[in-house]
């Protein structure tokens, strides 16, 4: 089996921040997805997801805090998440955490509504998984007093 590293892509106008660390078990997605082109950006990452899915941590987080993403990122995030539910060691456990920003909801069933295909693609889970959703705030004020606290 051959030795898996952790994966880092670069965040630009149109692709997310990618930080796959193997050995803390931390999954991190965020920023925008809109690739031109998703399988090219898709592919590697679910091929090593695929392979971390064979020896993973016993706990697995992945962290998606995308501000938007498009139809073909969500199709690829589905398969992500999918194959990470699929880890099949009974000890494992995945944490799932979603973030969204709270200005785009309404309510509770707007959120429930947007998390449906996620649930979907877990409950077939052959793990554990926990989810986890943060309610994020874009405004101004907001970052500028996360920047002062040094938390951005």
């Amino acid at each position: 089996m051959k030795e898996l590293k952790n994966l880092f892509i670069e965040q630009t106008d149109k692709t997310p921040l990618v930080d796959l660390n193997f050995m803390s078990g931390e999954l991190i997605i965020s920023g925008r997805s809109i690739p031109i082109n998703a399988p090219r950006i898709f592919e590697p990452i679910l091929e090593w997801v695929n392979d971390y899915t064979k020896n993973p941590k016993q706990t697995t987080n992945l962290r998606l805090n995308l501000e938007y993403f498009n139809t073909a990122s969500s199709i690829w995030l589905a398969k992500i998440v999918k194959a990470l539910a699929g880890i099949n060691k009974a000890d494992c456990i995945l944490i799932l955490h979603i973030y969204f920003p709270v200005e785009d909801f309404d309510d509770i069933d707007d959120i429930k509504d947007d998390l449906s295909p996620v649930i979907d693609v877990i409950s077939s889970a052959t793990i554990s998984v926990g989810l986890k959703i943060y309610g994020t705030d874009r405004s101004e004020e907001h970052t500028s007093e996360l920047q002062s606290r040094g938390l951005i």
